[in-house]
């Protein structure tokens, strides 16, 4: 019997993550909670297991008593306190485990749906894969195996609760590590990422080694690495930005592949405005915004996105509103715009003390620009509103000429030589007034044949 406690206490280790100390343990405890069961509840029981022989001794006030004494009952409750002490010296080590392993992909099987929740079978544990950490568009069939991104690992009482995910910006920095040995071995850094699940990533890179081209690295030969990790994704777009240290040219490179004219920063509020051509506009704003608003949380820089047009007018209207302050030059005005104040609004939002400090001006006079540059900005505002609204109201008001004719009033006709005769019919257009209007007929004369 000792020898087949030894083998159930091998069994269990290799079957569960459990040591063999913290089985025998378990089974100490067990045996004190039957003793106490037995005897009521006293404190001189002790209970041991011999580790080389398996030979259990259990005594009681120091005298060795025969714990088969102990009856059904308290086997019982030995029985029941021994699998309580196992299931959570299980929970435990799972949840040790998994907790090591946050932040790194596993693989897994998918087991069955709940409600949207996606239940992936891990071999001796199951991981949950919520809706909000799916993929849109991504379906799975059950027995697909399947990567994903340990997010969390939370004890949920008699359950060990790992949350996974696919839509987390981390799996893909993950996907990097794993397809791209530079990455993994930290030659090539990932600087920053910013993605959208399913639609788009933008990925910054740079490499420690002059000699290694981050980029074309994490491309691979005739796109072999990149590739992979768009059938991992399901076809995700990945754009791999160069990083740079310049703020202007790391913009400028995450807006690819519109080409930027130019790029104005304006530090106090970390926003950068970048002029295109009208032809590459839509290409730098992306569909639905959503190649500016990806460079912009990669950059961590708020983009505006301007036409030269655009960017002059705000230049020519901040010129010609502030030219008129006396104590304003030329000089002034070109600070303003290297702060990046490129109009009248900016002037507002930035506020007085950076027009003190950066352009070493009286704090009399920044408040005069700035009440100017208010005043100015609103009205400038109302015009162009009031301009919006008349073409508008111009667009509505303007027909055509088939809307005009069936637009027109009828004539109604009298009786024979009546006076409506000799009055032409409404002119419908130039050319359908002379086809077709009556020919004027005289009056007729009192008493006359």
């Amino acid at each position: 019997m000792n020898q087949e406690l030894l083998r159930h206490v091998d069994s269990i280790s290799r079957d569960t993550p459990i040591d063999k100390e913290s089985i025998f343990l378990d089974i100490e405890a067990a045996l004190l909670s039957a003793a106490r069961k037995f005897y009521g509840e006293v404190d001189d029981v002790a209970a041991a297991i011999d580790r080389m022989t398996g030979d259990i001794s259990v005594s009681k006030g120091g005298t060795l008593i025969d714990y088969r004494e102990f009856g059904r009952i308290a086997a019982q409750t030995a029985k029941q306190v021994l699998i309580q002490k196992i299931r959570e010296n299980e929970r435990t080590s799972i949840f040790d485990e998994y907790a090591e392993r946050k932040g790194q992909i596993i693989t897994g099987t998918v087991a069955r749906f709940e409600g949207g929740v996606l239940v992936v079978s891990l071999g001796r544990s199951e991981g949950f894969l919520p809706r909000s950490e799916q993929i849109p568009g991504e379906s799975h069939n059950n027995g697909d195996r399947i990567r994903c991104l340990v997010l969390d690992v939370r004890d949920a009482g008699n359950q060990v609760k790992i949350i996974l995910s696919r839509s987390h910006p981390d799996f893909i920095r993950r996907l990097f590590e794993l397809e791209v040995p530079e990455v993994q071995e930290r030659v090539i850094e990932v600087k920053a990422l910013a993605r959208e699940a399913g639609y788009r990533t933008k990925i910054a890179v740079t490499s420690i080694d002059t000699k290694v081209d981050a980029v074309g690295a994490c491309v691979g030969v005739r796109g072999s690495r990149i590739k992979n990790i768009v059938d991992e994704l399901g076809g995700e777009k990945i754009d791999i930005v160069r990083w740079n240290e310049s703020s202007q040219i790391l913009i400028t490179n995450s807006l690819k592949p519109a080409e930027i004219v130019d790029t104005s920063l304006n530090f106090e509020m970390n926003r950068a405005t970048v002029v295109v051509n009208e032809d590459q506009l839509s290409l730098a704003i992306g569909k639905r915004g959503q190649n500016v608003r990806l460079a912009a949380r990669l950059t961590g820089w708020d983009i505006d996105i301007l036409t030269p047009p655009e960017y002059n007018k705000g230049l020519v209207d901040l010129e010609r509103s502030l030219k008129a302050i006396e104590g304003v030059d030329e000089k002034m005005l070109d600070r303003m715009v290297a702060l990046g104040v490129i109009n009248l609004l900016d002037i507002e939002e930035v506020g007085t003390d950076p027009l003190i400090k950066e352009l070493e001006i009286a704090p009399e006079l920044a408040e005069r620009i700035a009440t100017v540059a208010a005043e100015e900005a609103k009205r400038i505002a109302q015009e162009d509103a009031a301009r919006r609204a008349a073409d508008e109201e111009a667009k509505r008001n303007q027909t055509s000429p088939l809307e005009a004719a069936l637009a027109a009033p009828v004539p109604e006709g009298g009786g024979e030589g009546s006076a409506a005769e000799t009055t032409p019919a409404p002119a419908l257009s130039p050319l359908d007034a002379a086809a077709a209007a009556p020919t004027p007929e005289p009056a007729p004369v009192a008493g006359g044949q």
